[in-house]
């Protein structure tokens, strides 16, 4: 055991460095989580944190220890499989050796991930061995990362900022080693003190990590190289992928909008810009009702756009089976009728979703079968996501849906207020959210706008009202009026034109500055219906034509409000445009004008690197630890000085700073003032001398004490022999040992 304990102190410096390194490795695990499949990602975080445990904890052979981590390897990666379903064994395997060949098929290529990053943790743990590479090696990882962030729609801010706080704990590892090499001595003597080396860490940590949690949130100032080049040769960037649209435009610069077509969009992160009407058909849709076919929602507004595009986090999901009834999110207060909806998909286009009308109640059949995979249900979002797992699934080429349409009763719900609609509601406050720095001037608008109503569905009412009949609609908004950095800001005060995620986008934020709960949702307007020649018995039936296309020109994006136990309610701003509801009223939806069906309107789909929030973010247990180190440093600051501020306060109070003779009589001046609180008072009449020597027959105890701090006293104020500052603090130690002597009395 002690030689085990010998050698861990032996190889203290490598352990932290595996322990930084390990950080460092987890900002990569982080970055394939969207990437690799869930399984995939789990076998390589196992694998690493295997291989820094033993590496730490199991100092023996290198030959040794390596087959150990291979054993551990092979056996976690074993574990994760079974553990997701990926190894099931094999019945008819029954022999060692067949039921050995069946699990090593099922470990590839898992295991190979996990050996492959299991090799580069230890190969740069042994080749970073000096100051010198490990700054190298943390540059290249902080370069690889920025470059990531600049030219991939993913944001690694956060992961950038964990590898300079692991870099920086690994430089002062090595530091501490260099010095422990060159001054053996000197780290003798250290190690006498490692309450000292550990708390000066700490402090700086500590310091370091509130300093990023609370730099503001400012956005870059800067274009990143990727979209300054584009920019710069004046071109534009579209979606190889299907008929999908994308832009690349920053807010205040001009976009091009020659190469950008529009089209349902994958990233919504920075929205702007502009583009050219696509009308290649996406889809048919059999359906009794010509109504808007939701996709996907958004919650976080960064001020550039919607950034919780991530399938995975952004909200509670779970699989579900073809045939299986979905939970709902329609109000309580609302009837609902049931619609079937028949969906086509058309030039092999693929989506994150499955398209249908809120809120879909099942699925019930996926290319023609009533059974089938893939399938997971957001029940808050209505959202029905398409091989989240990322196991590279078929989008299905046709699909049958069910739905429960809301039958909204308007008059009911325009009398209802906001104690009505929300008091012991949670769900609305994640629905409330807006950037720090959201415009004031956008805020006072929406409360002008929304003057006269009294209720939250008056107020949406105005809100909508003013965006439809204030702005024109364009698909070429000139974005070199821009200046503000806010996206809805510049829209309602600069651009003053656009089209529909300008008006979603500032409805739903207007919306939320009023503590109306609102949420952005993007899909596809209802589209176009072929006119299908009918023989005159068809015609004598009454036979309806219930078919329509969907092209990419028929993108869009609205937003819904929340109306408490009445739900979500969609809300269109964009001019031209009038989604069809079901009211308690009419039992018929709302049917749009002629001349303006005539505009389709698409959703671009901006591409970029903006993001939610580009601070520092850590844990929060991570920061109330650092407070607690810094308050703690504070206080005991605070009191190893506490000489030098009481006498700083007397220096204030007499102009001048305390010569060591003043400095005794002010400590005089305390000890009696401790002696009047425990009842030893001095008369008017007494010189100190009487006193103490009625206090020395009173308590005989502290006699001598009290004697010794009278003869310092009348040294400082009578005597001319120097005083210097021990002799005050010889005052401070005796009348110490006077209040213990007094305490132990008692």
């Amino acid at each position: 055991m002690r030689n085990w304990w010998n050698q861990m102190k032996f190889s203290w410096h490598r352990s932290l460095g595996l322990l930084w390194l390990l950080i460092i490795a987890h900002q990569w695990v982080s970055y394939t989580e969207p990437i690799w499949l869930r399984q995939t990602t789990a076998v390589v975080w196992a694998a690493l944190i295997t291989i820094t445990v033993i590496e730490i904890i199991i100092p023996v052979k290198v030959q040794i220890r390596l087959f150990i981590e291979a054993a551990a390897i092979i056996y976690i990666v074993y574990r994760i499989l079974i553990n997701y379903g990926i190894y099931v064994a094999d019945p008819w395997a029954t022999t060692l050796p067949d039921r050995l060949q069946d699990i090593a098929v099922h470990m590839v290529p898992y295991i190979w991930f996990a050996l492959g990053a299991s090799a580069l943790l230890l190969l740069s743990s042994w080749w970073a061995s000096s100051k010198r590479r490990i700054l190298w090696f943390i540059g290249m990882n902080i370069v690889a990362l920025a470059a990531l962030d600049s030219f991939t729609s993913i944001v690694l801010w956060q992961e950038v900022a964990w590898t300079v706080f692991a870099g920086m704990g690994w430089l002062v590892s090595q530091h501490l080693r260099s010095f422990q090499l060159q001054y053996p001595r000197g780290w003798v003597h250290l190690l006498k003190y490692p309450t000292k080396i550990v708390i000066n860490i700490a402090i700086v940590f500590s310091l370091v990590i509130l300093i990023g949690v609370n730099m503001p949130g400012v956005r870059p100032t800067l274009t990143d190289p990727y979209t300054a080049w584009q920019e710069w040769n004046g071109i534009g960037k579209s979606s190889g992928k299907g008929t999908v649209g994308t832009t690349k435009s920053e807010m205040g610069s001009v976009s091009p909008t020659n190469n950008t077509s529009s089209g349902y969009s994958l990233n919504d992160d920075q929205l702007g810009g502009g583009f050219t009407f696509d009308y290649t058909p996406v889809m048919t849709v059999v359906s009794d009702l010509r109504i808007y076919m939701r996709g996907e929602t958004r919650r976080l507004y960064s001020g550039r756009g919607w950034v919780d595009r991530d399938r995975l986090n952004r909200g509670p999901l779970e699989a579900v089976d073809v045939g299986e009834a979905l939970e709902s999110s329609v109000g309580s207060k609302v009837n609902t009728r049931t619609l079937k909806q028949t969906v086509t998909v058309l030039n092999n286009n693929e989506f994150p979703v499955l398209f249908g009308t809120y809120s879909v109640s099942s699925v019930d059949s996926l290319n023609g079968e009533k059974a089938g995979d893939g399938l997971s249900w957001r029940s808050r979002d209505s959202e029905l996501i398409w091989d989240v797992d990322g196991k590279k699934l078929a989008y299905p080429s046709t699909f049958e849906l069910t739905s429960e349409v809301p039958v909204i009763p308007v008059q009911e719900l325009t009398t209802k207020t906001y104690e009505e609609l929300y008091k012991g509601n949670d769900l609305e406050k994640m629905f409330l959210q807006l950037p720090n720095d959201f415009p004031k001037r956008v805020r006072e608008l929406a409360e002008e706008i929304t003057a006269e109503g009294k209720t939250p569905y008056e107020k949406t009412a105005l809100l909508q009202q003013y965006l439809q009949q204030t702005f024109p609609y364009t698909n070429n908004p000139d974005i070199s009026r821009v200046t503000s950095n806010d996206f809805v800001e510049g829209f309602l005060f600069e651009l003053k034109e656009g089209y529909c995620d300008y008006y979603s986008t500032a409805l739903v934020t207007m919306a939320r500055s009023l503590n109306i709960p609102a949420r952005w949702v993007k899909g596809y307007a209802p589209g176009e219906q072929p006119e299908i020649p009918m023989n005159p018995a068809q015609q004598q039936s009454g036979t309806v034509n219930n078919n329509y296309t969907i092209t990419n020109a028929d993108s869009h994006s609205w937003a819904e409000v929340y109306f408490g136990d009445y739900g979500w309610i969609p809300v269109e701003a964009t001019p031209g445009f009038n989604i069809p509801l079901l009211t308690q009223s009419e039992q018929t939806p709302e049917v749009e004008p002629e001349d303006q069906k005539e505009q389709a309107e698409p959703t671009p789909a901006p591409v970029n690197n903006a993001q939610e929030d580009q601070g520092f973010h850590v844990g929060l247990w991570v920061v109330v630890a650092a407070v607690v180190v810094l308050l703690s440093w504070a206080i005991f600051i605070v009191w190893h000085r506490r000489f030098k501020l009481r006498f700083f306060m007397q220096q204030l109070r007499n102009g001048r700073p305390l010569t060591p003779d003043q400095k005794v009589v002010a400590e005089t001046e305390r000890w009696v003032r401790y002696l009047h609180r425990k009842g030893m008072l001095k008369e008017e009449h007494e010189t100190l001398r009487e006193a103490v020597d009625r206090w020395s027959g009173e308590r005989p105890a502290v006699a001598d004490h009290l004697h010794s701090l009278l003869t310092m006293f009348e040294k400082a104020k009578y005597s001319p022999e120097v005083i210097e500052d021990k002799d005050w603090q010889s005052v401070y130690t005796e009348a110490l040992w006077v209040r213990r002597k007094m305490r132990s009395k008692k």
